[in-house]
């Protein structure tokens, strides 16, 4: 478990399997990222830490982004179940709060909808 004792040792770790490769889609393949970084010995807290508390520290942005507080910069995603409890549950997504707009669950089965169709998948 390489990762875990690279993180018990104080490594800084980021998740970014969001590259386009292949079996990789964006925002998709981090939820399997995240299952893999908890296989490896991080806790879910710190898995979710590594996309998105610890980019901010990477970018030099943590005073403003990151972490949900007032008067920061946040996309949300609004989740059925705690992913504390078990990380997949990450893919458990009720809704989505993008720069500011609320997308529910009718909005996002139709966006998705849509993109299964663009892509020509009957996922």
């Amino acid at each position: 478990m390489t990762v875990g004792a690279m993180a018990e040792a104080g490594v800084r770790l980021l998740a970014g399997t969001d590259s386009v490769g292949p079996g990789l889609f964006p925002g998709f393949s981090l939820h399997f990222e995240l299952q893999q970084l908890v296989a490896s010995g991080l806790t879910p807290l710190r898995a979710l830490q590594c996309a998105t508390l610890e980019p901010a520290r990477f970018l030099g942005r943590e005073d403003w982004a990151g972490t949900v507080e007032e008067c920061r910069v946040a996309d949300l995603v609004i989740l059925d179940a705690d992913p504390l409890a078990d990380i997949r549950n990450t893919q458990r997504i009720h809704a989505v709060v993008v720069d500011g707009y609320y997308l529910g669950p009718d909005e996002r089965k139709r966006l998705l909808a849509t993109v299964q169709e663009i892509a020509g998948g009957d996922r």
